[in-house]
């Protein structure tokens, strides 16, 4: 809501121009489904104000490419032809660790996600993008694959203004305490209910 107005202004020193312009965590968790829609949701309205968006995938399978990635990878050739909207990153840093476990040992997916986690902490130090969407990331640290309390310092000491968006299930409270929005999608009703099987345009 653009002219939503906040319950109550904290004694803080800042104006609202400047408590409007932090740079936020967002956690999207829960078990129903939503929480990637809507992080990329969040990520076109920045590429819209010509931000920088870095996407990094943890658990999709390096071979399914998902609606949402051809679209931000168009919106990135865009960009770099016509100058509009902002620059797109789309990696994927895993072989589909949820679901195809057969391919590699689970040391091998642990291994990866922590090289992946790496990266992104070398792009945060160095002030790459302006908007990071860690797609399923939620699932390495609930494994203990990556550091949750390593996690939450990087981001908190993160510098600039660089807006990071998680999403995916049972998201550690360490970092629903660290965050400044959090959100969890929770099932009402949902076509599998009625043996529906997911399709085209809907979830992929």
């Amino acid at each position: 809501m653009p002219q939503g107005q906040p319950n109550s202004v904290p004694n803080d020193g800042l104006t609202t121009r400047q408590r409007r312009n932090r740079p936020l965590l967002a956690v999207h968790t829960g078990d129903m489904k939503g929480k990637s829609t809507s992080a990329f949701g969040m990520a076109l309205r920045g590429w819209n104000q010509g931000w920088s968006i870095g996407v990094f995938q943890f658990v999709k399978s390096a071979k399914w490419r998902v609606g949402e990635e051809s679209a931000f990878r168009a919106l990135g050739r865009l960009h770099e032809e016509t100058g509009e909207g902002g620059p797109v990153e789309w990696h994927k840093m895993g072989e589909g660790w949820s679901w195809t476990r057969k391919r590699s040992t689970e040391q091998d997916h642990a291994e990866a996600a922590l090289e992946g986690w790496h990266e992104i902490a070398r792009r945060i130090e160095q002030g790459r993008h302006d908007l990071y969407v860690l797609d399923e990331f939620t699932y390495p640290l609930h494994w203990g694959w990556v550091d949750v309390a390593e996690v939450v310092e990087t981001l908190r000491q993160r510098p600039g203004f660089q807006h990071v968006v998680i999403t995916g299930r049972r998201a550690p409270q360490q970092l629903l305490d660290a965050a400044d929005l959090a959100l969890e999608t929770g099932k009402l009703k949902h076509p599998m209910d009625a043996g529906q099987k997911g399709q085209k345009g809907i979830e992929w």
